[in-house]
């Protein structure tokens, strides 16, 4: 809003300047946008349906279930697995399969840092698609 009468070139105006305040608020955006997509974190996983996960593997030869027990210890399949082979072993079961699919299914006295080391070591050993399985 002008404060000139119109008649005088040379006149007061009162105009706000709002160029600055747009670049400002485009510069915040741009950095909000950025560290918001940076402090995203998670798994990326599958879980399958309840119906599927209650199926007992032994139903399903295709099917691998890693399954992480209350004291510690792996068994792919109900077959044990020492914990300091476990990325050794798994790369060994999934090197000739053309589906690389895990699912991981863990005690409820676990805690999450050993849920993560394993689907680590599912990673390393070159797995694609890890899922979790639901309690049933």
């Amino acid at each position: 809003m002008a404060m000139s009468s119109g008649r005088r070139r040379g006149g007061i105006t009162a105009d706000i300047n709002v160029t600055p305040m747009i670049d400002v608020l485009l510069v915040l955006l741009i950095i909000f946008m950025v560290v918001h997509a940076g402090l995203q974190k998670g798994l990326s996983v599958q879980v399958p349906p309840p119906s599927d996960a209650a199926a007992d593997p032994d139903t399903r030869p295709d099917r691998l279930v890693l399954e992480l027990r209350a004291d510690g210890g792996y068994a792919l399949n109900h077959q044990p697995i020492a914990r300091e082979r476990l990325t050794e072993t798994l790369r060994g079961v999934f090197a000739n399969r053309p589906r690389k699919v895990l699912f991981i299914q863990a005690a409820e006295t676990l805690t999450y840092d050993a849920v993560v080391q394993a689907v680590d070591a599912g990673r390393a050993a070159g797995i694609d698609v890890i899922g979790l399985v639901p309690r049933t």
